[in-house]
């Protein structure tokens, strides 16, 4: 049980510091200028939290448990990497159907971010996971 939870610790605070980066300034004038006018002043920081706790459980549950054992890290980065792609994809390709004017080149982006952050974090989560 502690493996499992020094697992999910890691992983979520990995894509968190990361993400914090990529949101809070790599990235930022690149979503104000595609979809700033439906950005809130500030983040529903429940709604962020729920993210960041649930997501976490899916690269475990679909990438780095299952695998740890049986694989080498590239698997489970690729696991994670499409886990990630499918998700974000989800996310992206619904503002593409629903919403007037979303980018698609911010979609395109967005889906690329999901699957380097999702590889990145599940990565750091199947090393902690093998040294236990």
């Amino acid at each position: 049980m502690m493996k499992l939870l020094v697992t999910y610790i890691t992983v979520t605070v990995v894509m968190v510091v990361i993400d914090l980066v990529w949101l809070g300034y790599i990235a930022k004038p690149l979503y104000f200028a595609g979809i700033g006018h439906l950005m809130a002043e500030k983040p529903n920081i429940m709604a962020a939290i729920s993210f960041y706790a649930l997501f976490p459980i899916g690269l475990m549950i679909f990438a780095i448990v299952p695998e740890a054992a049986n694989v080498d890290w590239q698997r489970t980065a690729f696991l994670a990497a499409l886990f990630g792609f499918f998700t974000y994809a989800t996310y992206d390709l619904t503002n593409l159907a629903t919403l007037k004017n979303f980018p698609l080149q911010l979609a395109l982006i967005d889906m690329l971010w999901g699957s380097l952050v999702s590889a990145v974090a599940a990565t750091a989560g199947k090393w902690v996971f093998s040294r236990f």
